[in-house]
C-alpha cells in the first residue's frame, strides 16, 4: 500500500475508445463521448481534500472532535467485548496463516498484525459484531463508527511505514478528523436517500466513506480520490437480505467489516492510478441510479424519473459527528433502544406478575416496524438482536438487556420470553414517525403498556429520545465511560484497563500521539 501520488487522467471530457454495448432494441450507436465526475461524486471528494486542510473555516468543530473521540472511545471498547464471542473470532486473522506483512496494522486485543485491508476487515468486525457501536438514523440508517475498521487500520500502517522511511508519522488528530468526515459522508447520504426501500444494505455507504477517507490518508490527489468513490459506487452491493425474517443471520455482524475492507482495497486501487468510472451514478441504463433507484416509485416525494437519484443535498461538514447516536445502555438495534429503556423501567412493577401479564402494548414508529417487528421463531442471536419483541421481552422479565441475553442457551432456557413475546400487539404512531424523521428532532421514541388478566394495567411509559442521543449527551457521559471500562476488563488486566482509560481523558494529549505509539497500547 503506498502514500505516493500515481499518473492520473484528467476528469475533463475526452474520447476513448471501447467496445460500446448497444442495446438489441436501438439502432443506434452508443454515445461514446466521456464524461465529466457525477457532480455529487466530485461534492464528496472536493470535501475530503479541503475540510482539513489547514484552513480554520475548513474544520470540524470543537464539539465533533470532542465527541469523535468519545466515539473512539465506545467503539474500540464495544470491539474489545466482541472478543469474549467465538463466532466472531473465528473470521479474525490472515488469509494465509503465517503471513508476515512489514508494517502490519494491529487488531486491537489481540497479537495480530495484518495487512491493511484483512485489518480493516477484522477491525471492522469485530465493531459491529455486537451492535454495540454508534447509529445514525435517517431516510437510510446505518453505524458511522463501522469506518474506523479501514481508518484505523491504514494510519497504523502508514504511521510505521512513514518513521521507517525517517518520515513523521501519522497522529490520532488525522483518526480523529478522518473519523468526522467518514461520518459525514455516511450520514449526509443516508440523510436523503432510502436505499434499504430499494433492497440494499446501508453497509453500501460505509464501503463508500471507507473509500474517501482511506484515499485520504494514503495521497491521494483529486483524481483518485473520485477514481476510489467511482468504484465504491459500481463495485455491487449487498442486499439486506440477512438483515430481515426469515432470514436474519450473523453476516449482518461482518457485514460493515467486510463492506471498510473493501473500501480500502479500492483506495488502494485508485492510488495505483486506475482509471476511474466518471458516469458510476448518471449512467443511463448501466449507472447506480438506473439500476437501483429508478424503480423507487413508492416515494412521493420523488416526483419524476429525474429525481429518482442519488442525492446530496445537505452540505457536507460536521453535522453527523455532532448529532451521532451513541448505544449507551444496550447492545440492540437502535429503534428498539428506547422501548428495551421503557421495558427496564417498567419491570420492578412486572417483573413480579410476569404469569399474570394478558398484554403488552408497544407504540412505535414505522422504521421499527418494518425492520424489527417479528413474529414466529427466532433462529439465532442476530436474529434475536433484531426483533422488537425479544428486546422488549427480556428486560421486562429480567431488568436489563446484554450480549448474552440474546445467546441460544439463554434463550432456550428461558421459554417465557417467547410466551410473552406472542401477548404483543405494536402499532404505529405518525407523530412517532414524523418526528423521527424532523431535523431539529431525529426521536426514537417508543411507548410501553402492560394490561394484567385482572384488569388492571400500568401506565403507558415513553421514552422519546434515547440516552446517547444529543438531547441526552451530558446524561450519557458517565455511564458511556462506565461501559468502556466494563468492556475493558474483560480482555486486559486492572493496570491496563487502568491505562486505556487515561488515554482518552486528555483530548490534546489524544490528538497529538502518533497512531502507530497508540495502537501498540491495544496490543493483548
Amino acid at each position: 500500500m503506498s502514500n505516493k501520488s500515481a499518473d492520473t487522467h484528467s476528469d475533463a471530457p475526452s474520447k476513448i475508445s471501447s467496445d460500446a454495448t448497444i442495446p438489441s432494441d436501438s439502432t443506434q450507436a452508443s454515445d461514446n463521448q466521456r464524461p465529466g465526475y457525477d457532480p455529487e461524486l466530485q461534492q464528496i471528494a472536493d470535501y475530503v481534500l479541503s475540510y482539513c486542510n489547514g484552513d480554520t473555516e475548513g474544520k470540524p468543530s470543537r464539539e465533533a472532535m470532542d465527541t469523535a473521540r468519545l466515539c473512539l472511545m465506545d467503539t474500540l471498547g464495544c470491539g474489545i467485548l466482541a472478543l469474549r464471542f467465538p463466532e466472531c473470532t473465528k473470521h479474525l486473522g490472515p488469509l494465509v496463516v503465517g503471513t508476515q506483512v512489514p508494517h502490519g496494522a494491529r487488531v486491537p486485543g489481540t497479537n495480530l498484525s495484518l495487512d491493511p485491508v484483512k485489518a480493516a476487515w477484522d477491525i471492522g468486525c469485530l465493531i459491529r459484531w455486537l451492535d454495540y457501536n454508534d447509529t445514525w438514523l435517517a431516510a437510510e440508517w446505518g453505524h458511522p463508527s463501522d469506518n474506523l475498521g479501514g481508518i484505523l487500520a491504514v494510519a497504523d500502517h502508514l504511521s510505521q511505514q512513514r518513521v521507517a522511511e525517517g518520515e513523521p508519522p501519522l497522529v490520532m488528530q488525522d483518526v480523529l478528523e478522518s473519523m468526522v468526515m467518514a461520518h459525514e459522508i455516511q450520514g449526509v447520504l443516508a440523510l436523503d436517500n432510502s436505499f434499504n426501500r430499494v433492497g440494499l444494505d446501508h453497509v453500501l455507504l460505509v464501503k463508500v466513506a471507507t473509500a474517501a477517507v482511506t484515499a485520504r490518508l494514503m495521497g491521494a490527489n483529486r483524481e483518485q480520490l473520485l477514481s476510489a468513490l467511482s468504484h465504491a459506487f459500481v463495485d455491487g452491493q449487498s442486499l439486506r437480505t440477512y438483515r430481515h425474517a426469515p432470514n436474519a443471520g450473523s453476516r449482518k455482524s461482518w457485514a460493515a467489516g467486510d463492506a471498510t475492507s473493501r473500501g480500502v482495497r479500492l483506495a488502494d486501487i485508485a492510488l495505483r492510478g486506475e482509471m476511474g468510472i466518471p458516469a458510476a451514478l448518471s449512467a443511463s441504463q448501466w449507472g447506480f441510479n438506473d439500476v437501483s433507484f429508478s424503480h423507487l416509485n413508492h416515494d412521493l416525494s420523488l416526483k419524476s424519473e429525474g429525481e429518482r437519484r442519488l442525492r446530496l443535498s445537505h452540505p457536507l461538514g460536521c453535522y453527523v459527528m455532532e448529532n451521532v447516536l451513541f448505544k449507551v445502555s444496550f447492545p440492540a438495534e437502535f429503534h428498539a433502544q428506547t422501548a428495551a429503556e421503557a421495558a427496564v423501567l417498567l419491570h420492578p412493577e412486572v417483573g413480579e406478575r410476569i404469569d399474570e401479564i394478558e398484554r403488552i402494548e408497544i407504540t412505535t414508529h414505522e422504521s421499527a416496524i418494518r425492520i424489527i417487528s417479528k413474529q414466529g421463531a427466532l433462529a439465532n442471536a442476530a436474529d434475536r438482536d433484531h426483533c422488537l419483541q425479544y428486546m422488549v421481552a427480556v428486560p421486562l422479565i429480567f431488568g436489563a438487556l446484554t450480549a448474552e441475553h440474546y445467546e441460544d442457551d439463554f434463550h432456550v432456557a428461558h421459554p417465557e420470553i417467547d410466551q410473552l413475546r406472542d401477548k404483543m400487539v405494536v402499532r404505529e404512531s405518525p407523530r412517532y414517525s414524523r418526528e423521527y424523521l424532523e431535523p431539529d428532532k431525529r426521536s426514537i421514541a417508543n411507548a410501553l403498556r402492560v394490561v394484567f388478566s385482572d384488569g388492571t394495567a400500568t401506565d403507558e411509559v415513553v421514552v422519546e429520545y434515547p440516552l446517547g442521543h444529543r438531547r441526552r449527551r451530558d446524561e450519557a457521559l458517565a455511564p458511556l465511560e462506565a461501559k468502556y471500562r466494563a468492556n475493558l476488563t474483560t480482555c486486559f488486566p486492572t493496570a491496563r484497563c487502568d491505562f486505556l482509560q487515561t488515554l482518552f481523558s486528555d483530548q490534546a494529549a489524544l490528538e497529538s500521539m502518533p497512531v502507530h505509539l497508540f495502537m501498540h497500547h491495544w496490543i493483548r
